[in-house]
């Protein structure tokens, strides 16, 4: 099992920008893709962005394009959330995830969650 906490969020103007950390411990070598999430209030959660661990390899959902950055650490066993040029429409929990699937992209295919972390952007 692989445990995950998240850390960085807050609130932040638009056209700001916040990092988030995912720190991964316990089975990490199981680990082939960290995700990050969304859920704002009364809407589904939703994928914003993935890496395959071994690769780098990134892939994104077409809202935040150009404007956030997913990347990780590997020595570290942590993945990291840049997020830059906010919009209100931001405003979510996010939430890390991991798989053992290399091509994971959807909810289900996700073992592992984060607690979450608020991320309020302001008009």
């Amino acid at each position: 099992q692989v445990q995950l906490v998240e850390s960085g969020g807050g609130l932040v103007q638009a056209g700001g920008s916040l990092r988030l950390s995912c720190a991964a411990s316990g089975r990490t070598f199981t680990v082939n893709t960290m995700g990050w999430f969304r859920q704002a209030p009364g809407k589904e959660r939703e994928f914003v962005a993935a890496i395959r661990w071994s690769s780098g390899s990134t892939y994104y959902t077409d809202s935040v394009k150009g404007r956030f950055t997913i990347s990780r650490d590997n020595a570290k066993n942590t993945g990291y959330l840049q997020m830059n040029s906010l919009k209100p429409e931001d405003t979510a929990v996010y939430y890390c995830a991991a798989a053992n699937s290399y091509y994971a992209h959807s909810h289900s295919d996700f073992g592992s969650w984060g607690q979450g972390t608020q991320v309020t952007v302001s008009s």
